[in-house]
């Protein structure tokens, strides 16, 4: 008997098992689209530029970074954004000719108004090049764009209402998009109010076939805010304008009554189907750390499996709780997500680096020499130009060093290393001066400062010599903070306090629990305050992922 079942067992089909997320670290609102074999994910990267990442898979398992399509001053200009503004939930489709791409630049997101501008670009290929905008509209967020298979195009975004009659999301509007003449036209109609869960955004059409034979219009909505009550909203019509009728489950997709599954935040989703005809949803998802429930790594995008059920509905597989481990038609690769990066800058800058907002990164770095130059500008927190590159961070602990070069000229000229979320939560170990023109190291830091912005300063400064280059370097271990420093030649030792890096997180990161929407970066920064334009060289950048036993997720 044992034989029997062991032989039954070996013969049953087994697919390979993923562990959410897929695309991990600051990687929200998913669109996904499936093009012949090539899958492609574009997520939302607000204050980041270039705006946008696209990362490509053939298996659904293993995913890499492609493109970041808005990456020049004619399609994106964020500077004055405020945190957690930019370029908000991305669309990407294909229309059997080329790519389509629908984004937001919000440029207020607090108080009573959005101002919210949506535009279009396309691109016979991924990579691009990607055409300069088509401004659409500016009535509410998360624009998407459905291809009939009748040829007519079709733009839908959530829309707000700041008087709150009765809906501050006041609903879902649709309006015919006509490519020739590069505009929406005909009427605008509002098709969807979502549920009793409220705040309906993220909408995405599609176009089924019922068992019937007759076509149905599916909608896809995102609902309860982007934080612990978020979810996945169906609903369904006869007519692309209505009315929708919500799924008979109302939410296909959510942990807001699961408090202790893995993957919170569950909700801002998307389909796709594989060549074979499996169904797979795509949404954002956090997975918090400490009793204070916080997501350091920002919101992730995570896959579940779904099914077309015999009501012509769709259902997650063993939802709508999501899942941490899912089967894909990929096996994963871990190799490089725990490789260590040693980022040269003799070759430019690589692709995972970012900065803030400006289109004219000329103006705050530069690999010319072999070296990472960063021209010092605006204080770090500037909304408009400050002189910080950094990359995200991936893991929940890693370690991160740098060498830099820089004589400063007083207090008000400074370079170094930041742990960095957004103007009110950062870390930040630079090479300054003090008030004597005497070089020192000065940890400064920003927690929780949220309205007023103002510095600590954890740690008495510390005086090194005139010249030479320091080596600076911090580690995470979960929610804990270290910063270290060296002379040339010397051992790193530490300096300064513990910090709490969970800081660096959505729920720390404004004033209110559904104002932030970004992740932890780590990276290295420079300010001239006197506007002086002076420099600072790093020879090279380090970022070591660590697994630690206080990582619930990693070990």
């Amino acid at each position: 008997m044992v034989v029997v079942l062991a032989f039954r067992f070996a013969k049953a089909p087994i697919m390979p098992q993923i562990t959410n997320p897929i695309l991990p670290g600051f990687n929200p609102d998913p669109s996904i689209l499936r093009v012949g074999d090539d899958y492609y994910i574009a997520t939302s990267t607000f204050e980041w530029f270039p705006g946008v990442q696209i990362h490509h898979s053939k298996d659904l398992a293993n995913w890499t970074l492609v493109t970041r399509p808005l990456n020049r001053k004619t399609q994106l200009d964020m500077r004055g954004d405020p945190d957690s503004c930019g370029v908000w939930a991305p669309c990407l489709t294909h229309d059997g000719e080329k790519f389509w791409l629908v984004y937001t630049d919000v440029k207020r997101k607090d108080g009573s108004f959005k101002d919210a501008h949506n535009y279009i670009v396309w691109a016979d290929k991924i990579e691009g090049p990607w055409s300069d905008p088509i401004y659409t509209n500016s009535s509410g967020f998360d624009p998407s764009l459905f291809h009939d298979d009748d040829g007519r195009k079709w733009f839908v975004n959530m829309t707000w209402d700041h008087r709150r009659r009765p809906l501050l999301f006041a609903g879902i509007a649709l309006q015919e998009f006509d490519p020739i003449a590069e505009k929406l036209v005909g009427p605008v109609k509002n098709i969807y109010q979502g549920t009793d869960l409220k705040l309906v955004e993220g909408p995405h059409l599609y176009k089924r076939n019922g068992k019937d034979g007759k076509p149905w219009y599916y909608l896809l909505t995102a609902e309860g805010g982007t934080a612990y009550d978020h979810a996945v909203t169906f609903a369904r019509s006869r007519n692309i304008d209505g009315p929708y009728e919500t799924h008979p489950d109302k939410h296909i997709l959510t942990s807001k009554d699961a408090p202790f599954a893995a993957l919170q935040r569950a909700g801002h989703g998307d389909l796709v189907e594989t060549p074979e005809g499996k169904t797979f949803l795509v949404h954002l998802t956090g997975r918090p750390t400490t009793q204070d429930r916080r997501c350091v790594l920002g919101r992730e995008t995570a896959i579940q499996e779904a099914y077309w059920g015999d009501d012509d509905w769709i259902h997650v597989k063993q939802g709508p709780v999501p899942s941490l481990h899912v089967e894909v038609p990929g096996t994963r690769d871990e190799t490089s997500y725990w490789a260590e990066q040693r980022y040269s800058f003799d070759k430019g800058l690589s692709v995972d680096f970012q900065w803030l907002r400006t289109p004219e990164p000329e103006r705050i770095f530069n690999t010319d020499s072999g070296k990472l130059r960063l021209i010092g500008r605006e204080s770090i927190g500037s909304w408009f130009e400050q002189s910080l590159v950094a990359r995200r961070q991936t893991h929940f602990s890693y370690d991160a060093e740098t060498t830099v070069d820089f004589t400063p000229a007083d207090e008000r000229t400074m370079a170094g290393l930041t742990a960095y979320y957004s103007r009110y939560n950062f870390f930040y170990l630079a090479v300054t001066a003090h008030s004597d023109g005497k070089r020192e190291l000065l940890i400064m830091s920003s927690e929780m400062s949220w309205p007023d912005g103002n510095l600590e300063f954890p740690a008495d400064p510390v005086s090194i010599p005139d010249t030479g280059k320091i080596r600076l370097a911090l580690t995470i271990r979960g929610r804990d903070l270290q910063f270290f420093y060296a002379l040339e030649g010397q051992e790193l030792q530490p300096i300064g306090p513990v910090l709490d890096a969970s800081l660096l997180s959505d729920e720390c990161g404004g004033h209110q629990a559904h104002g932030s929407f970004t992740g932890a970066f780590v990276g290295v920064a420079a300010q001239d305050l006197n506007g002086t334009a002076s420099t600072a060289d790093f020879d090279h950048f380090i970022y070591r992922p660590v697994q630690h036993q206080s990582d619930r997720y990693e070990v």
